[in-house]
């Protein structure tokens, strides 16, 4: 009988942490969701102007396939700068590992869509999406942006705009196909409970650095 005991208390304890797991997940995921409300836009003649889009960043290859998500963030982003919804683009991602260069080449991939380089800044210390979004007012001189990416990762990177006191509006890209969306929905529940600690913890950039210029192109006629 002790045994049984002990079993079901080991049983019920586990069963208790499980609940409690699921009920911090769902609601970072709520109070994340709401961050999104009424800030995303799927069209560009929707969108307020800025004078910078900050395009965040992911890997451009998934085993050796060219990764949608990445693609269609391109392709958002170089529709905002041909519509003159911005001037400027500030492409965001990661250059720590060896012969990794987020940064580099998504504007080696806008120049092949078109855009001019000297309109494309490279951070190449948005290590994450909190350094991105922490590190484009200190660093890059910007007070409000529009941020591209897809919807999903555009709710967290929304929410942490506020509490980087970072005004923002976010461009929808196109979602992948709902076999790469499936691979990254689980990681993203997980990604929004590390945002809502990092904002509770008040977490900073891995890297600050010098100010760097964001290059903008001469505002189009009405703007």
């Amino acid at each position: 009988m002790r045994n049984w005991s002990t079993r079901k208390r080991l049983v019920l304890g586990a069963a208790g942490a499980v609940l409690i797991g699921a009920t911090l997940v769902f609601l970072c995921d709520l109070v994340v969701s709401a961050a999104g409300s009424g800030r995303i836009f799927s069209a560009v003649h929707a969108l307020p102007q800025a004078d910078v889009a900050l395009v965040l960043g992911t890997t451009p290859r998934v085993g050796g396939r060219r990764n949608p998500f990445y693609e269609a963030r391109l392709d958002a982003a170089a529709d905002l700068f041909r519509s003159g919804v911005v001037r400027g683009l500030l492409v965001s991602g990661d250059n720590s590992p060896k012969d990794y260069d987020e940064p580099s080449c998504m504007k080696a991939d806008l120049v092949a869509r078109g855009i001019p380089s000297e309109f494309i800044t490279c951070d190449f210390a948005g290590f994450s999406t909190l350094d991105s979004i922490k590190r484009a007012g200190p660093v890059f001189g910007q007070e409000r942006v529009i941020l591209v990416s897809q919807r999903f990762h555009l709710e967290r990177a929304l929410f942490l705009a506020k509490s980087a006191e970072l005004e923002a509006d976010g461009y929808a890209a196109q979602d992948a196909p709902f076999s790469w969306r499936l691979r990254v929905r689980s990681r993203e529940s997980l990604a929004r409970v590390k945002a809502v600690l990092d904002v509770l913890l008040d977490r900073q950039p891995r890297f600050l650095g010098e100010r760097e210029v964001v290059n903008l192109a001469v505002p189009t006629r009405g703007r």
